[in-house]
């Protein structure tokens, strides 16, 4: 059965599964293979659950033919069903890429875009080579506009992605020390991401690019449309407010957009609210609209989340942690104004040879401000040196936590998503 033919049942049920625990009636189901899993040995169980149709890639578990389409790579037909579904929509496909911020920024676009356009993004963060064809093939036939969230860890990712999403404009958020292990150095990141513009550059598409970071305005040459924000010289300038314990953003020029009150924390988030401001106001969002979308969007699922425990304040940034994106929040933390200060910073991944030599820079960063207790948890950070408490995992974190008994006390909780520092508060 060719794609078309796929398309035609697609069309009729319009909802596609990939895992049996998600699985409601009529869903297509696609039997998807990882390294420990074959999802064609759930095919037969997905239709009795009331799967519409299963489509799987190996004959022996092809037991219900008019029920089940059998393919060379259900992986593949996943992608190229989406990509059909992409070229029936004739709408703005804005995709957006970088080492840090992928998610706020796409929420934050995400919220200002719906105060004006009937607006589709991805759901959390499917931004892999099954989220980005799972969102695609889940944007209904009446959206105005898509966002489309894309991560990577190696050469040609992106590039992939583009092949199937198709996008008419593009945002590298930042470029920075990300994944090593996967992209071998800053430049291999920088080259990387890239290809998002590569794309873009080659179908005379649109990017927004910030204009305080002069790399991606060497990146972006050669793009002939270009929307530029930043805090100076560019189409949209605002200036990062950061007096209180949330960053606050002032529009300025001609916009009518004005002040904007976040629930965001850091200085860091200032990229990442203009960027969003120049997407609504380029696709015709009222300005006046922008401000208020904005101040309503709460970040949630561990990202830079501030929760009040008791006197305490704790900023919540559990989601993910590379060089960078640790280096400022513990910068941002460093200029908050609290009475007690206490950081729980856990190990980051995917960092390869540098690994060891990126977390003692980081104790290094740590050492040129007092903070009033610092505890270091799991992986490399158990092979440098420093003079704070180290400890193995996020549970024994959590009870060191807990005997403390802080009270008035700013604290920080960061690190990759494997080490899982969420643990410390449970």
């Amino acid at each position: 059965m060719n794609i078309e033919a796929i398309y035609s049942i697609y069309e009729q049920y319009r909802s596609v599964q990939t895992d049996t625990r998600n699985l409601k009636p009529n869903d297509i189901f696609f039997a998807l293979k990882g390294d420990h899993f074959n999802g064609n040995e759930f095919a037969a169980k997905a239709l009795e659950m009331g799967a519409a149709f299963a489509i799987v890639d190996e004959a022996a578990y092809y037991t219900v033919p008019e029920k089940m389409i059998l393919t060379d790579n259900v992986l593949d037909t996943l992608q190229q069903l989406a990509l059909w579904h992409r070229k029936q929509l004739n709408i703005p496909f804005l995709a957006i890429t970088g080492t840090n911020g992928k998610t706020t920024t796409k929420e934050l676009i995400n919220t200002a875009l719906s105060a004006g356009l009937k607006t589709y993004a991805t759901v959390g963060n499917l931004n892999n080579h099954i989220g980005v064809p799972l969102t695609i093939l889940r944007i209904p036939t009446d959206a105005q506009i898509a966002v489309i969230e894309m991560g990577a860890n190696h050469q040609q990712e992106i590039a992939s992605y583009c092949k199937i999403a198709l996008p008419t404009h593009g945002i590298i958020t930042n470029i920075g020390k990300a994944h090593l292990e996967g992209f071998g150095s800053e430049e291999g990141v920088k080259k990387a991401k890239g290809e998002l513009y590569d794309f873009l550059r080659a179908n005379n598409g649109t990017v927004f690019v910030c204009n305080d970071y002069d790399y991606l305005i060497n990146m972006a040459k050669g793009i002939q449309q270009m929307v530029t924000y930043g805090s100076q010289e560019a189409d949209y300038v605002g200036e990062a407010i950061t007096d209180s314990a949330f960053l606050a953003v002032e529009v300025r020029g001609n916009s009518q957009v004005g002040f904007i009150q976040t629930q965001l924390v850091g200085a860091y988030n200032f990229p990442n609210v203009m960027a969003a401001v120049a997407v609504a106001s380029h696709f015709g969002v009222p300005e006046p609209a922008i401000a208020p979308a904005i101040a309503h969007y709460a970040p949630s699922n561990n990202r830079s989340q501030v929760i009040q425990q008791n006197s305490n304040t704790i900023i919540m940034d559990a989601y993910n942690a590379n060089p960078s994106s640790m280096k400022a929040a513990i910068e941002n933390f460093a200029g908050i104004q609290a009475h007690k200060k206490v950081l729980l910073l856990g190990a980051m991944m995917e960092l390869g040879a540098d690994s060891v030599n990126e977390h003692q820079a980081l104790v290094s960063l740590l050492e040129r401000t007092h903070w009033d207790a610092v505890v270091l948890v799991g992986g490399d950070f158990g092979k440098v040196s420093h003079p704070y408490i180290f400890l193995e995992d996020a549970v024994t974190a959590g009870k060191w936590f807990k005997q403390q008994q802080f009270q008035d006390t700013h604290i920080l909780i960061k690190g990759s998503r494997s080490t899982g520092m969420e643990k410390v508060l449970a």
